[in-house]
């Protein structure tokens, strides 16, 4: 199976001289083409910083990384975002929700920033809002929507341009334990029906045992 993800001898240092501290010290990991991948580890550990070199959203970091076949540091600005775009759907802690745009509008917002119509995208939304358990609140506002369903909204956001891979940055971190397992579960169903490919990043033994794997990360480095 093809490798989504190569993480290579990763450094990354924060401040400098006799402040500098050195998060990730050599870590090395890979997701193949349809695993659902935890990413464990104590807080401080590293893992968030991690995922967001492999997403690409900080580049400041030494040893190689490779996103769908492409070396990330070898990218300009322009290649990096297109092959984000196109490969990639980043899910965060906090929704990022656009409070006066409908839930079906926020979903479709970024396909619709690169130019594609909502009239094309109809059929995909409707199935990820099914596969969601949205469609009955697909023009409600996101202040009327619970926690869970919000999260549920930016999930659906991340998915519908049929990314390859799903990077999600403790996702239930602001959910109750009803809204967690229904988030989790969610991504299970992605992962087994879509074959989508996830990396999570969590401190939750729970939402860690619905991936495929768990990867350990211990002072900078990975195990699993």
């Amino acid at each position: 199976m093809d490798k989504v993800i190569e993480v290579d001898n990763v450094v990354k240092t924060f401040g400098k001289n006799t402040s500098l501290n050195r998060v990730l010290d050599g870590a090395c990991m890979s997701v193949e083409e349809g695993e659902f991948v935890s990413l464990m580890g104590a807080s401080g550990s590293g893992k968030s910083t991690l995922l967001y070199l492999i997403g690409g959203l900080d580049r400041e970091f030494e040893g190689k990384i490779t996103l769908c076949g492409k070396d990330i540091s070898q990218l300009k600005d322009k290649e990096l975002s297109d092959l984000r775009l196109k490969n990639v759907g980043f899910i965060f802690q906090f929704y990022n929700l656009v409070m006066n745009l409908s839930v079906e509008d926020n979903i479709l917002l970024p396909q619709t920033m690169n130019g594609k119509k909502k009239s094309d995208l109809k059929k995909e939304l409707d199935e990820i809002l099914e596969i969601t358990g949205l469609t009955e609140k697909r023009k409600a506002m996101p202040s009327t929507l619970s926690g869970g369903q919000q999260q549920r909204v930016a999930i659906a956001r991340a998915v519908i341009g049929n990314p390859r891979v799903i990077l999600a940055d403790e996702p239930t971190g602001n959910l109750d334990k009803k809204s967690t397992v229904e988030v989790m579960e969610l991504f299970r169903r992605l992962n087994q029906e879509k074959g989508l490919t996830i990396l999570q990043v969590t401190h939750s033994e729970e939402c860690a045992s619905y991936g495929t794997r768990t990867v350990l990360l211990d002072s900078g480095k990975t195990a699993g």
